[in-house]
């Protein structure tokens, strides 16, 4: 069977970027599994897994387009620490849910000068080239509840 719209993928990775840095691997965990086309993966990485079929390895290239987004310097921001009312040792690295005009955002911490703190929107692969290393391990008809829920359901996927 090859990988198509309502099929339910499973595979290896590895994810590097452009200096060759690891930076994510399911070496030493189970494959993932994904239901192809519903955008549960990044889009560059699903158009290239159409038609791979169990044993294929390929390399994919992923442009920030096609993967986390550019990075947008429209959602870095300068709030006030008051604006963190209840935790007591603010650092560099905390992420947060902000509300935004377009529902909650998960936002980073970048830095705090006095009562000032940056905070950063983006993703943080956000404009990074993503370097896919995969090998296809399973490829099955998804369920019509996994259809219809949008994602996979059962060992490795979603439990309800």
């Amino acid at each position: 069977m090859q990988i198509a719209d309502r099929c339910v993928a499973y595979f290896h990775y590895t994810l590097t970027n452009s200096a060759g840095e690891v930076i994510d691997s399911s070496e030493g965990r189970d494959p993932l599994p994904y239901l192809h086309g519903k955008g549960n993966i990044v889009p560059g990485l699903e158009k290239q897994l159409v038609g791979k079929k169990v044993g294929d390895k390929l390399n994919v290239v992923v442009s920030p387009e096609e993967g986390y987004g550019a990075h947008n310097p429209s959602l870095i921001q300068k709030v006030p620490k008051a604006a963190f009312q209840g935790v007591d040792n603010l650092e560099a690295g905390m992420q947060f849910q902000a509300e935004s005009n377009m529902g909650p955002v998960s936002v980073v911490i970048t830095a705090i000068n006095g009562d000032e703190v940056t905070v950063d929107g983006n993703h943080p692969l956000a404009g990074e080239t993503l370097h896919f290393a995969v090998e296809i391990t399973e490829v099955r008809e998804a369920s019509v509840e996994e259809v219809l829920h949008g994602h996979v359901h059962g060992a490795g996927g979603h439990h309800h």
